[in-house]
């Protein structure tokens, strides 16, 4: 079983900067829209994340945006390097200021540029006896 985000936003081009430029994914999809696009997949190293826009769903599923209301997705990604993920997300909203968890994960949360609230952890490594 495979599951991929689709992540429904205004505007498919300011996410590309964050994801593409900032974290590296790949755009592998692109389908226009208009003067913009309407949907694009992305990938990197094994995960997938596809974007559409609100307009481009109002057109292919007219049924489905009485129930698009804002943003409610949150994201959590483990990322292998938080000290070099934490200058990549330099600059944007942080939802949730650094922490670490009971659980044993470094993480922080910040707001993409779609909206959407994305937490980015680490697992720390426990103390040698």
């Amino acid at each position: 079983m495979k599951i991929t985000a689709v992540l429904i936003v205004e505007a498919i081009e300011p996410c590309l900067t964050f994801w593409v430029d900032r974290l590296g994914f790949e755009k592998t999809v692109e389908v226009p829209e208009g003067e913009g696009l309407g949907f694009a997949i992305l990938q990197k190293d094994g995960a997938e994340l596809m974007f559409q826009t609100r307009e481009s769903v109002a057109k292919d599923v007219p049924q489905m945006i009485p129930g698009l209301t804002g943003q409610g997705v949150g994201l959590f990604i483990e990322v292998p390097d938080f000290d070099d993920l934490l200058t990549r997300v330099t600059g944007l909203e942080v939802v949730m200021p650094e922490r670490t968890a009971f659980y044993g994960m470094r993480e922080i949360v910040v707001r993409e540029p779609g909206g959407f609230a994305v937490c980015f952890a680490s697992r720390i490594e426990s103390p040698k006896e």
